[in-house]
C-alpha cells in the first residue's frame, strides 16, 4: 500500500530485567516488557484511576542489544521507537495458532533512549537521529511503581 506508515513511539518502564539471547545466526536479541500507564480522576467518585498497558519490545540491533544488556534494568524509564509486528506460531500442546504483537527495533528506523535508571543517568542510543525537542518533557512523565507481576 502506497503511503503507509508503521511507526511506534513509546515511553514507559521496564517490568523486568531485559532478556538477551543468542540467535542461531550468532547475533544477539534483547526482549523486555514495557509498561505504559494512563491516570485520571473518576468524575463520579473523585478517586484516582490508572490503566496500564504492557508492550513486548524486541531489539535486533547489535549495538542497542549491548546497551540494553549493560545499562537497563527493571523499572528504568525508556523511550523506544520501532515498528509494530505480529508473529504467528503453532501451540503444539493445544494444536492452535497463537499470535504475539511486538515492537521491533531493527535497522535505521529505530531509536532507544534511557530517560532514567537506578542511578538517574540519561543516555541516548539510536540508529537514526531524533530531535531531543520531539521527546516529552521528563518532568511531566508520571512515576509508576512496577513491582506487579507481568501478565505474560
Amino acid at each position: 500500500m502506497a503511503g503507509s506508515l508503521n511507526k511506534v513511539l513509546l515511553i514507559g518502564r521496564l517490568g523486568s530485567d531485559p532478556e538477551v539471547k543468542q540467535m542461531v545466526n550468532g547475533k544477539s536479541v534483547a526482549r523486555f516488557s514495557l509498561a505504559t500507564s494512563n491516570t485520571w480522576k473518576d468524575k463520579n467518585t473523585g478517586e484516582k484511576k490508572e490503566k496500564t498497558e504492557w508492550h513486548r519490545v524486541v531489539i535486533f540491533n547489535e549495538g542497542l542489544v549491548k546497551v540494553v544488556q549493560q545499562y537497563v534494568k527493571k523499572g528504568a524509564l525508556v523511550y523506544v521507537e520501532g515498528q509494530l509486528t505480529t508473529r504467528k506460531w503453532k501451540d503444539e500442546k493445544a494444536g492452535i495458532d497463537k499470535y504475539s504483537t511486538e515492537i521491533i527495533l531493527q535497522g535505521f528506523n529505530s531509536s532507544f533512549k534511557i530517560l532514567s535508571s537506578k542511578n538517574n543517568q540519561i543516555e541516548n542510543f539510536q540508529d537514526s537521529p531524533i530531535e531531543k525537542s520531539s521527546l516529552p518533557d521528563e518532568s511531566k512523565i508520571p512515576s509508576n511503581d512496577l513491582d506487579d507481576e507481568i501478565p505474560f
